[in-house]
């Protein structure tokens, strides 16, 4: 038996809806025992939504495995629903700004970016050098877009939110990738421009707890500028972020040993 009013209420349902539609969920697939289905044209996955009352609390089911996992900073339901975990909220602003983030983890994790580019560039030339380069490029940007949707258009070492102050790191160098680990949000971290520059030469480098590591070339007045006394720890990485930057270490030859 359900614990929701089957179909929904009104209220319920517009509510529902509206969460859904604000955050790119805009195909309605019906009504599976008391939770709403929907899903979307532009993110892999399906997402139900469920609730008594507009007042909340609110539950949503997610069936994309990347985003079940990754969202683990939201509470998860006592209720059993439809997808692979489900998630429970307490007010309606909670359960936009939970969508919001179900919505951007789904078109940034893999292989959704991936798969944009090779439909982006299926048709284009790739003979002469130009011709590579523009591929990249559509490819860096590409990359640089999940970034910033997978860290939430924010640095996660400086705070700053700025897009033009923002870029998109490689772990694992893109010379020296795949095309699957070169749009994989997991071989990249979005750093402010001079943490981006001291990671990409090799000056700075995180532990796997996400604690700072530092090359002794780095100077003094260099220290200062990035803050280091007080920087906090790179949080929200996953194995497969430990795994590339365990390569990124030994590229630049750092051990275990903190600031």
């Amino acid at each position: 038996m359900s614990d929701f009013e089957n179909p929904p209420g009104f209220v319920v349902r517009t509510e529902a809806q509206k969460a859904a539609w604000d955050n790119g969920f805009r195909l309605e697939l019906g009504v599976d025992d008391g939770w709403l289905h929907y899903g979307s044209t532009t993110a892999p996955g399906s997402l139900w939504i469920a609730g008594t009352s507009a007042h909340g609390p609110w539950h949503f089911s997610v069936d994309h495995s990347g985003v079940a996992t990754e969202m683990g900073s939201v509470p998860t339901s006592s209720v059993s629903g439809p997808g692979l975990r489900t998630f429970m909220v307490v007010t309606l602003a909670h359960l936009h700004a939970a969508l919001d983030r179900v919505y951007k983890l789904a078109v940034s994790l893999p292989d959704a970016p991936l798969t944009r580019f090779h439909t982006k560039t299926a048709l284009l030339p790739r003979m002469t050098e130009a011709e590579r380069l523009v591929i990249q490029r559509i490819g860096q940007d590409m990359f640089r877009d999940a970034l910033m949707d997978y860290w939430g258009a924010r640095c996660p070492i400086t705070g700053i939110a700025e897009p033009a102050l923002l870029r998109a790191s490689h772990i694992v160098p893109w010379s020296d990738c795949t095309d699957v680990k070169r749009l994989d949000v997991h071989n990249g971290l979005l750093l402010s421009t001079l943490w981006d520059a001291a990671f990409d030469k090799g000056l700075v480098s995180f532990a796997d707890d996400g604690c700072t590591l530092v090359s002794p070339q780095l100077g003094d007045m260099a220290r200062r500028a990035l803050t280091l006394d007080t920087a906090p720890p790179l949080r929200g990485l996953r194995d497969a972020h430990r795994a590339n930057l365990a390569l990124h270490r030994a590229r630049h030859g750092f051990t275990l040993t903190r600031t």
